[in-house]
């Protein structure tokens, strides 16, 4: 079952590669970090996200579609117009 709803999570994440995302990650203690970024692609394990240069330091992450299904990681897709399409990818 799990192999199922990783393989969901990621079929969802192909479909919008290229598109503007909002990631919210459990930081640890409980922090949470936000960041803004491009899906840029997605692997068998991995999907990476190029981040907005001017927020943060690192210029790309990585995150497993495991933590999507554990919840620790939250993705929301940018509409075109600028507004936010609440979109919570999750199994």
């Amino acid at each position: 079952m799990a192999k199922n709803a990783l393989f969901e999570i990621r079929r969802c994440l192909e479909a919008h590669v290229g598109q503007k995302i909002l990631l919210r990650a459990n930081g640890g203690r409980r922090k949470t970090i936000e960041r803004t970024g491009v899906l840029e692609e997605t692997y068998p394990s991995v999907f990476v996200v190029s981040l907005d240069q001017e927020q943060q330091n690192a210029k790309r992450v990585s995150y497993s579609y495991a933590d999507i299904l554990t919840e620790s990681v939250e993705v929301t897709v940018c509409a075109d117009n600028g507004e936010l399409k609440i979109e919570y990818i999750r199994s």
